[in-house]
């Protein structure tokens, strides 16, 4: 589906810190709207463009995920870059779901050619697909990167880049659908783990400090409990993006993320690696609990 006609142009990138201060003092204090149905997506773009990475920035995220130390940059780095968009959008006063308490569940990236550091970036974001799930409804929030190179970031060049983010708003059901039956999970079965990570009670504010995202479910045991969290949890895209840099990675490709449990700090998780990019399914990473066997993410990267 193709953007919204109508675009905001943005004159800088929304401030993530700004966003949350208005977003979670009403989660925590329980403002919510007693009306729980779900009405239509707003019919609008965000657009930023001018958007440059910033070397420290991105040497301290290669070293925290354990990306390769050169001037591409990393899928999740882009997507943290961006990311402040797709926020001011999903924060706006006709947008549907809360987003407070918004869940991560999936994210599409598909990469036609390197980013590279001495490159400026243009961005436009809008949702798509509302539609229902068991527990609630889902939506999709779409980033089409450009590099500025390319007719200045023009929203008519193709982009370089597709991020498509798929969240989950809990108990919040569309009007007029029919709610979905539950159904079983997949089971899982650990396979014979490649390795092994350990996740400090620190790490989600030390993801924080390198990607921007400062969301209280990752940087404060008492704030994630406040809000429906068992403790701070990792970010999806810190251990997403660890899984990423175990792979060597081809110049287009198509990454595809499920996250399936939240990974509570801290902790310490068992990964899988297998395959490559080049074969049919891909190149494969699995991460999941030792203990208890429960699975947090799985991936796959195949040539694009």
């Amino acid at each position: 589906m193709a953007a919204p006609s109508r675009t905001v142009e943005l004159s800088s990138l929304p401030s993530l810190a700004g966003i949350y201060a208005r977003q979670v003092p009403a989660a925590l204090a329980g403002a919510v709207r007693r009306d729980r149905s779900v009405g239509a997506l707003p019919a609008v773009a965000y657009r930023a463009t001018g958007l440059r990475p910033d070397a420290a920035r991105l040497t301290d995220f290669g070293h925290l995920t354990r990306a390769p130390g050169t001037d591409v940059l990393p899928a999740g780095f882009v997507h943290a870059t961006v990311f402040p968009v797709a926020m001011a959008l999903m924060a706006r006063d006709d947008f549907p779901l809360p987003l407070p308490g918004l869940v991560h569940l999936r994210n599409l990236w598909t990469q036609r050619r390197p980013l590279t550091l001495d490159r400026a970036l243009a961005v436009t974001t809008w949702a798509e697909d509302l539609r229902p799930h068991r527990s609630g409804t889902l939506v999709d929030v779409v980033s089409e990167i450009r590099d500025e190179r390319d007719g200045a970031g023009d929203a008519g060049e193709r982009p370089v880049a597709v991020d498509r983010s798929t969240y989950l708003a809990r108990g919040r059901f569309m009007s007029g659908a029919d709610r979905l039956q539950g159904e079983e999970r997949p089971s899982f079965t650990p396979p014979v783990p490649t390795g092994q990570w350990r996740l400090g009670a620190d790490a989600g504010r030390r993801f924080a400090a390198v990607s921007g995202d400062w969301n209280p479910i990752h940087v404060s045991a008492p704030t994630a409990r406040l809000l429906g969290m068992k403790g701070a949890i990792a970010h999806g895209m810190y251990t997403a993006s660890r899984g990423l840099a175990t792979i060597r990675l081809p110049e287009a490709y198509t990454w595809d993320v499920s996250f399936a449990a939240p990974v509570v700090l801290p902790a310490t998780v068992a990964v899988r690696v297998d395959g490559t990019p080049h074969d049919t399914d891909g190149a494969r990473f699995t991460g999941w609990n030792p203990r208890s066997g429960l699975l947090h993410l799985t991936s796959s990267v195949t040539t694009a």
